[in-house]
Protein backbone atom coordinates (compact mmCIF):
# COMPACT_ATOMS: atom_id res chain seq x y z
CA UNK A 1 0.00 0.00 0.00
CA UNK A 2 1.59 3.32 -0.69
CA UNK A 3 2.61 5.90 1.89
CA UNK A 4 0.18 8.56 1.66
CA UNK A 5 1.81 11.94 0.05
CA UNK A 6 2.81 14.69 2.78
CA UNK A 7 1.51 18.02 1.42
CA UNK A 8 3.97 20.52 0.33
CA UNK A 9 5.50 23.05 2.87
CA UNK A 10 4.68 26.64 3.08
CA UNK A 11 8.11 28.15 2.68
CA UNK A 12 8.64 31.32 4.72
CA UNK A 13 8.68 34.65 2.91
CA UNK A 14 11.88 35.60 3.14
CA UNK A 15 13.66 39.22 2.41
CA UNK A 16 16.79 39.49 0.46
CA UNK A 17 18.97 42.43 2.15
CA UNK A 18 20.66 45.05 0.15
CA UNK A 19 22.82 47.85 0.71
CA UNK A 20 20.14 50.00 1.53
CA UNK A 21 17.65 47.96 3.83
CA UNK A 22 20.69 46.01 5.33
CA UNK A 23 22.09 50.00 6.79
CA UNK A 24 18.26 50.24 7.91
CA UNK A 25 18.14 46.93 10.24
CA UNK A 26 22.24 46.58 11.01
CA UNK A 27 21.61 48.22 14.55
CA UNK A 28 21.47 45.92 17.74
CA UNK A 29 18.32 46.92 19.60
CA UNK A 30 16.34 46.81 15.87
CA UNK A 31 17.42 43.30 15.37
CA UNK A 32 15.47 42.60 18.60
CA UNK A 33 12.83 44.22 18.11
CA UNK A 34 12.61 42.60 14.31
CA UNK A 35 13.40 38.87 16.33
CA UNK A 36 10.67 39.77 18.84
CA UNK A 37 7.73 40.34 16.48
CA UNK A 38 8.81 37.26 14.39
CA UNK A 39 9.21 34.70 17.36
CA UNK A 40 6.63 36.74 19.37
CA UNK A 41 3.69 38.36 17.09
CA UNK A 42 2.07 41.54 16.88
CA UNK A 43 3.09 44.20 19.79
CA UNK A 44 3.34 47.71 20.78
CA UNK A 45 6.32 49.64 21.31
CA UNK A 46 5.66 49.36 25.06
CA UNK A 47 5.00 46.12 25.30
CA UNK A 48 8.47 45.56 23.26
CA UNK A 49 10.27 48.10 25.55
CA UNK A 50 8.99 46.33 28.70
CA UNK A 51 10.44 42.99 27.55
CA UNK A 52 13.81 44.51 26.68
CA UNK A 53 14.37 46.34 29.48
CA UNK A 54 14.54 49.53 26.99
CA UNK A 55 12.30 52.51 26.93
CA UNK A 56 9.30 53.13 24.82
CA UNK A 57 11.04 56.24 23.18
CA UNK A 58 13.42 54.04 21.90
CA UNK A 59 11.26 51.03 20.65
CA UNK A 60 9.38 53.62 19.38
CA UNK A 61 12.05 54.94 17.22
CA UNK A 62 13.51 52.15 16.14
CA UNK A 63 10.22 50.35 14.93
CA UNK A 64 9.85 53.37 12.51
CA UNK A 65 13.21 53.12 11.29
CA UNK A 66 12.19 49.38 10.34
CA UNK A 67 8.97 50.68 8.98
CA UNK A 68 10.86 52.67 7.10
CA UNK A 69 12.92 49.91 5.54
CA UNK A 70 9.94 47.74 5.24
CA UNK A 71 11.09 45.13 7.56
CA UNK A 72 7.86 46.13 9.49
CA UNK A 73 3.82 47.04 9.24
CA UNK A 74 1.15 48.46 10.97
CA UNK A 75 -0.80 45.28 12.57
CA UNK A 76 -4.40 47.43 13.28
CA UNK A 77 -7.10 44.23 13.59
CA UNK A 78 -4.73 44.44 16.94
CA UNK A 79 -5.17 47.89 17.89
CA UNK A 80 -7.21 48.86 20.95
CA UNK A 81 -6.78 52.67 21.93
CA UNK A 82 -4.00 55.12 21.01
CA UNK A 83 -1.42 52.72 21.16
CA UNK A 84 0.27 51.27 17.63
CA UNK A 85 0.45 47.97 16.79
CA UNK A 86 3.35 46.14 14.38
CA UNK A 87 4.04 43.00 13.70
CA UNK A 88 7.53 41.45 11.35
CA UNK A 89 6.48 42.04 7.38
CA UNK A 90 8.52 38.81 6.27
CA UNK A 91 9.38 35.62 8.00
CA UNK A 92 12.91 36.11 7.52
CA UNK A 93 16.01 37.72 5.50
CA UNK A 94 18.53 36.65 3.26
CA UNK A 95 22.02 37.96 3.32
CA UNK A 96 24.41 38.19 0.27
CA UNK A 97 27.74 37.49 1.34
CA UNK A 98 28.96 40.06 -1.47
CA UNK A 99 27.67 42.60 0.82
CA UNK A 100 30.75 41.94 3.18
CA UNK A 101 32.92 42.79 0.08
CA UNK A 102 31.02 46.17 -0.98
CA UNK A 103 33.37 49.16 -2.00
CA UNK A 104 31.39 51.33 0.79
CA UNK A 105 33.18 50.85 3.55
CA UNK A 106 29.69 51.68 6.05
CA UNK A 107 28.09 48.63 4.11
CA UNK A 108 30.58 46.48 4.90
CA UNK A 109 30.28 47.67 8.63
CA UNK A 110 26.61 46.89 8.46
CA UNK A 111 26.89 43.45 7.22
CA UNK A 112 29.55 43.39 10.03
CA UNK A 113 27.35 44.04 12.54
CA UNK A 114 24.47 42.08 11.08
CA UNK A 115 26.46 39.11 11.14
CA UNK A 116 28.06 39.61 14.87
CA UNK A 117 24.27 40.57 15.71
CA UNK A 118 23.22 36.81 14.61
CA UNK A 119 26.12 35.02 16.36
CA UNK A 120 25.29 36.68 19.71
CA UNK A 121 21.40 36.06 19.56
CA UNK A 122 22.29 32.57 18.79
CA UNK A 123 24.31 32.18 22.09
CA UNK A 124 21.56 34.18 24.16
CA UNK A 125 19.31 31.98 22.89
CA UNK A 126 21.79 28.69 23.90
CA UNK A 127 22.52 30.39 27.15
CA UNK A 128 18.74 31.14 27.88
CA UNK A 129 17.62 27.38 27.30
CA UNK A 130 20.58 26.03 29.25
CA UNK A 131 19.55 28.41 32.16
CA UNK A 132 15.78 26.92 31.97
CA UNK A 133 15.51 23.67 30.86
CA UNK A 134 14.71 22.33 33.77
CA UNK A 135 11.76 24.19 33.76
CA UNK A 136 10.67 22.39 30.50
CA UNK A 137 10.40 18.98 31.84
CA UNK A 138 11.64 15.64 31.27
CA UNK A 139 10.24 15.36 26.84
CA UNK A 140 11.93 18.70 26.07
CA UNK A 141 14.60 17.64 27.96
CA UNK A 142 15.06 14.53 25.41
CA UNK A 143 14.29 16.46 22.70
CA UNK A 144 16.46 19.28 22.72
CA UNK A 145 19.82 18.60 20.81
CA UNK A 146 23.83 20.83 21.12
CA UNK A 147 25.68 18.70 19.13
CA UNK A 148 28.73 19.62 16.69
CA UNK A 149 30.26 17.31 13.57
CA UNK A 150 33.64 18.14 11.84
CA UNK A 151 33.93 16.57 8.58
CA UNK A 152 36.33 17.24 5.69
CA UNK A 153 34.37 19.26 2.70
CA UNK A 154 35.16 20.72 -0.37
CA UNK A 155 33.02 24.28 -0.95
CA UNK A 156 30.91 22.56 -3.14
CA UNK A 157 30.18 19.61 -0.65
CA UNK A 158 29.24 22.24 1.93
CA UNK A 159 27.00 24.21 0.40
CA UNK A 160 25.28 21.08 -0.88
CA UNK A 161 25.07 20.02 2.77
CA UNK A 162 23.46 23.25 4.05
CA UNK A 163 20.99 23.08 0.83
CA UNK A 164 20.19 19.65 2.39
CA UNK A 165 19.59 20.94 5.87
CA UNK A 166 17.12 23.63 4.88
CA UNK A 167 15.20 21.20 2.68
CA UNK A 168 15.08 18.86 5.38
CA UNK A 169 13.63 21.75 7.75
CA UNK A 170 11.41 23.29 5.49
CA UNK A 171 9.51 19.70 5.02
CA UNK A 172 8.47 19.72 8.77
CA UNK A 173 6.26 23.22 8.18
CA UNK A 174 4.09 20.54 6.56
CA UNK A 175 4.27 18.35 9.64
CA UNK A 176 3.34 21.58 12.23
CA UNK A 177 0.88 21.13 14.71
CA UNK A 178 -1.77 23.54 15.74
CA UNK A 179 -0.32 26.05 17.42
CA UNK A 180 -2.71 24.76 20.33
CA UNK A 181 -2.15 21.26 20.35
CA UNK A 182 -0.81 20.32 24.18
CA UNK A 183 2.96 19.89 24.07
CA UNK A 184 3.22 21.75 20.95
CA UNK A 185 6.01 24.48 21.36
CA UNK A 186 8.08 27.14 19.26
CA UNK A 187 11.67 25.49 18.47
CA UNK A 188 14.61 27.15 17.08
CA UNK A 189 17.42 24.98 15.29
CA UNK A 190 20.34 27.42 14.75
CA UNK A 191 22.95 25.49 11.77
CA UNK A 192 26.56 26.79 11.32
CA UNK A 193 28.91 25.43 8.64
CA UNK A 194 32.07 26.86 8.54
CA UNK A 195 35.66 25.88 8.02
CA UNK A 196 38.40 25.80 10.22
CA UNK A 197 42.11 25.08 10.55
CA UNK A 198 44.27 23.47 13.26
CA UNK A 199 47.48 24.08 14.66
Amino acid sequence: MPEPELPEPELPEVRRLDARTLRGLAHPLRMQLLTALRQGGPATASQLAAGLGESSGATSYHLRQLAAHGFIEDAPEHGKGRERWWRAAHDGVSFDEQLLKDPDPTVRGAADVFLHGIANHHTQELATWLATRNDWGEGWSRASDMSDWTLRLTPDLARDLIEQMHALLNSYRALAPEENTPDSEQVRIHTHVLPTRTA
